[in-house]
């Protein structure tokens, strides 16, 4: 039994060592990742985060606006700028700005309509990458055996 499926809340993923500076991450469902630290073409970690809160809001979005319209054009840019001051490594300034259009016609305006509140909802509410940015979790390192 997986761990998604003893806890419905439960998210987890494996990190695995492939190469110097080069890991894989696998998800319980057999998705893989490769993970690099910037040396390479695979997405670093703090790219794969800027990834995860486009992608959050991009599926919210995309849900919400796609019950009145299917979208024509749909892209997302998440942009932060990696710091390190007085709290050490960190990113500031996210944003993630969605260019969508729907096409002419009642149901794209329903769709265009709807955007502004979705942005808002998903910021406020929906995203959960987000959400946990934006509230602050604490992280937890440990040492032990998986």
């Amino acid at each position: 039994m997986s761990d998604e499926t003893a806890d419905s809340t439960l998210r987890s993923i494996d990190l695995t060592r492939i190469g110097e500076r080069r890991y894989k991450a696998t998800n319980s469902r057999g998705g893989v990742l490769p993970i690099g630290s910037g040396d390479d073409p695979d997405f670093t970690p703090v790219e794969l985060l800027l990834a995860a809160l486009a992608g959050c809001g991009a599926i919210d979005v995309d849900i919400i606006t796609g019950r009145r319209s299917d979208a024509e054009t749909f892209d997302a840019r998440a942009t932060g700028h990696k710091v390190r001051d007085e709290q050490g490594s960190h990113v500031v300034g996210l944003t993630v700005t969605y260019d969508v259009t729907f096409p002419e016609g009642e149901a794209g305006d329903r769709a265009r309509e709807v955007l502004p509140q979705t942005l808002q909802r998903v910021r406020d509410r929906l995203c959960t990458v987000g959400r946990t940015v934006a509230i602050g979790e604490p992280v937890e390192y440990v040492e032990g055996d998986l």
